[in-house]
């Protein structure tokens, strides 16, 4: 099993999220309770734009770890794409509160700030990602997501 969920975060790292999801899912079958495959599968889901799919995974990993902050994370851009923005604020501060130097997290609930009207806070947020990972924007939006 380990090979599968080390197989499958190179494929994700790598953007072969078909065998990413495969090898996620080779690790769920044979452990139904493995928050991080659940996690990662739930990440890749969401950069390919299976929304649904994806939040039931995200869903399910913080059902077993439910301070996961990962999966926080992954359920903030889950929600980010879907366009449900109150949720995904809450689940960014959720993964802050764990790791307040999570760049994903502070750049995510910075779009999701300011599409939510709140454009001084989400500029805050995004400064303050970009200060730590200079490259945030530019991942971002290879995830098709982008400051507007």
């Amino acid at each position: 099993m380990p090979g599968y969920y080390r197989r499958g975060q190179h494929y994700a790292l790598a953007g072969q999220y078909d065998k990413a999801i495969t090898d996620f899912g080779e690790v769920i079958r044979l452990n139904p309770k493995h928050a991080g495959a659940l996690n990662d599968r739930c990440w890749v889901r969401a950069i390919k734009g299976d929304l649904n799919n994806a939040l039931k995974d995200c869903n399910q990993a913080l059902a077993i770890a439910p301070n996961y902050a990962d999966a926080l994370d992954s359920r903030g851009f889950t929600n980010l794409k879907l366009g449900m923005l109150p949720r995904a604020i809450a689940d960014y501060d959720a993964a802050l509160d764990r790791d307040p130097k999570r760049a994903t997290s502070l750049y995510g609930r910075g779009i999701a700030k300011s599409r939510n009207g709140d454009i001084d806070g989400g500029k805050k947020d995004i400064d303050a990602a970009k200060a730590i990972q200079a490259s945030i924007a530019d991942e971002f939006a290879g995830y098709g997501i982008q400051q507007r």
